[in-house]
């Protein structure tokens, strides 16, 4: 087994198990409580947790119910430290954090190693943090499951899209975004930002960019899916690190969504 080992853990979050399981699952038990949602779909910021852990809480608080019918997580981020053309997958079997280990799904990674788009880059995965900060979030609030990670650097949306189609899948999968908002305005010059940019993806456009969200490639892509999809949106919150901890001159925005197919909603 090739695992990848922790890249933020010691910064973005605690790097001891024990100090990580508490701060998770405090910040679990500080999220509103929701159920009968069947979340197909979620998007979620990914800087430190001191940062936005809270919204990103909120955000798996909505998996309370499906903790043991989801076996299969696709998560896309962006890439912030090795660019990429298109989709980069691990050759790792792997991905470890102090809470433990998480196999890769090698089926799903068959499935959409052929496309045009994806390639195989350790280098991206390496010491990228998007994808690696929502693993203790998942390993606590879901059972065993396995996981597609995808680090996305140029690609369209409808290279995204057609990733995002092959492993789409039925109540098993989750499919995860990771991405923050606007970086480094002020205080209200943020705020207006992210507003619109959350009427942006509310309204599925698929032409965001990376000035208004920095994963805003598999965004793009999964809102054209969510389209042609007939999904619905739902917004969990909107946030600044100058909510906690972070100064009002230079804020990053966070953004948190949650999607249900047409078909689940009509049930609903």
């Amino acid at each position: 087994m090739r695992t990848r080992t922790p890249a933020v853990a010691g910064l973005f979050y605690p790097g001891q198990e024990e100090a990580l399981r508490e701060l998770v699952e405090e910040l679990l038990a500080q999220a509103p409580q929701q159920t009968q949602i069947q979340p197909k779909v979620l998007v979620v910021p990914h800087a430190g947790y001191v940062y936005s852990g809270a919204l990103a809480a909120r955000v798996y608080g909505l998996l309370a119910d499906r903790r043991a019918a989801i076996k299969r997580v696709v998560l896309l981020g962006p890439a912030h430290r090795v660019w990429v053309p298109g989709l980069a997958l691990p050759s790792d079997t792997a991905f470890a954090t102090p809470l433990g280990v998480v196999g890769i799904d090698a089926e799903l990674a068959a499935a959409v190693r052929d496309l045009p788009c994806v390639t195989t880059s350790d280098a991206a995965h390496a010491e990228e943090h998007s994808l690696e900060v929502q693993l203790p979030f998942l390993q606590t609030v879901l059972d065993d499951f396995t996981l597609l990670p995808l680090v996305v650097g140029g690609a369209t949306p409808a290279r995204v899209a057609a990733v995002l189609e092959r492993v789409w899948g039925f109540d098993e999968t989750l499919i995860v975004i990771s991405t923050d908002l606007s970086h480094f305005h002020d205080l209200s010059t943020a705020r207006r930002i992210d507003a619109e940019t959350a009427a942006a993806i509310e309204a599925f456009e698929i032409d965001l960019h990376g000035e208004q969200a920095c994963g805003a490639a598999p965004l793009n892509g999964l809102l054209q899916v969510a389209r042609q999809r007939s999904c619905r949106i739902e917004r969990i919150g909107l946030a600044t690190s100058a909510d906690t901890v972070g100064s009002a001159d230079r804020v990053v925005g966070y953004g948190a969504w949650w999607l249900e197919e047409a078909s689940l909603a009509s049930v609903a």
